[in-house]
């Protein structure tokens, strides 16, 4: 096993700029998961680990050897495939034992390898079966187990759970988390599904249109977003951001918006002002975090930071409510717990939690709070 160094790597096809110069440090040992939308970069991240591309500018390291140059087989990294890629006219079996093969392992050798393999993955029963007999779960787990077979310093895993059915996807995400801490291995993971990304990782690398834009522990990437996109990606349903501006005015310093008239926090005040570019000012906050109140409600409740607010939907989720409100233009989300009473009024009143807000600089994205 080895770490992973990628130092202000860049690819360009054309005029697209696929990664752009991306400087990343994947410790020994650690599950760090690339994620971001469709076409942010992460997947060509991976071929270039992987040797599959060449880097027009950067430095690739796995462990202490640059591998910049060096074609995919002198690498020493194992790659999973979203299609998984396995050999149909071979057995389980078979597709395990090739590898080693082409490396001229001894047969007794590989032999042992592969019922370890098998038996550590729960597929020994299907060692004789062809991949058109296996079901999906099945056949990821038979590619999982061609990688690890060969014991190689580095895993890169493209999606591998992108295949399966939701109830599948979510079994072979704690089968990942189980065999990571049984393998302590190195693995790089890409995905588009924020909630692969921070039920597996160590670490995540937040990515898009070929920038990094945060990487850090999924705790942090959840709780302290580094800038505006980061925000609006992460969290399901993701942070509500409004734009407006803060005014200061005689009584304290407030963020203005369409309908949202806000006194901003004397503590936060002061780090707006002294961080932001402008008076321009972006205000988030998680739908899980907002309290809800009816008219009803509003006759025991005091003070300036309660917004009006119209129930746009409803949506059942099983233990929780969603609800969409909208704000003068703004459509927001707000999640209460399903034993809240349902809301049957048109207008509702939010209210935001000062601990709870997160503020971004207008102009350049970035967090200020």
């Amino acid at each position: 096993m080895a770490g992973v160094r990628l130092i202000k790597v860049s690819k360009r096809y054309g005029k697209v700029i696929a990664v752009d110069n991306l400087t990343l440090n994947v410790k020994n040992g650690e599950f760090v998961t690339l994620l971001g939308p469709s076409g942010c970069g992460k997947t060509t991240t991976l071929e270039l680990i992987a040797g599959l591309q060449e880097p027009d500018s950067g430095e690739i390291y796995i462990g202490d050897e640059r591998v910049t140059d060096l074609p995919p087989h002198k690498r020493d990294v194992a790659m999973v495939f979203q299609n998984y890629a396995l050999y149909p006219h071979m057995t389980v079996y078979e597709n395990l034992a090739f590898g080693l093969k082409l490396r001229g392992y001894p047969k007794e050798e590989i032999d042992r390898r592969v019922k370890e393999v098998a038996e550590l993955l729960h597929i020994s029963e299907l060692l004789n079966r062809k991949p058109k007999e296996l079901s999906g779960g099945q056949q990821q787990r038979v590619a999982l187990g061609r990688a690890i077979v060969r014991k190689p310093k580095v895993f890169l895993l493209d999606e591998p759970l992108s295949n399966l059915d939701a109830k599948l996807r979510l079994y072979m995400r704690a089968e990942l988390k189980k065999l990571h801490e049984i393998l302590k291995a190195t693995i790089i993971y890409v995905t588009h599904d924020q909630a692969e990304a921070l039920s597996l990782s160590d670490r995540i690398a937040v990515m898009n249109a070929g920038k990094l834009h945060q990487y850090g522990a999924p705790e942090n990437i959840y709780h302290k977003p580094a800038d505006e996109f980061v925000a609006s990606f992460i969290g399901n349903p993701p942070m509500n951001l409004i734009r407006g501006n803060y005014e200061e005015r005689d009584e304290g310093v407030f963020f203005i918006s369409e309908e949202i008239f806000i006194r901003i926090p004397p503590p936060l005040a002061c780090i707006i002002k002294e961080k932001s570019t402008s008076s321009s000012l972006i205000l988030g906050f998680r739908p899980e975090h907002i309290h809800l109140y009816t008219e009803a409600d509003m006759s025991l409740k005091q003070g300036a930071n309660y917004i009006r607010a119209k129930v746009y939907a409803q949506e059942p989720m099983g233990v929780a409510m969603l609800y969409t409100l909208e704000i003068g233009n703004n459509l927001i989300k707000a999640v209460v717990p399903q034993s809240f009473k349902e809301i049957r009024e048109k207008e509702v009143w939010i209210l935001i939690p000062e601990d709870k807000m997160y503020f971004f600089d207008g102009n350049t994205g970035k967090a200020l709070i």
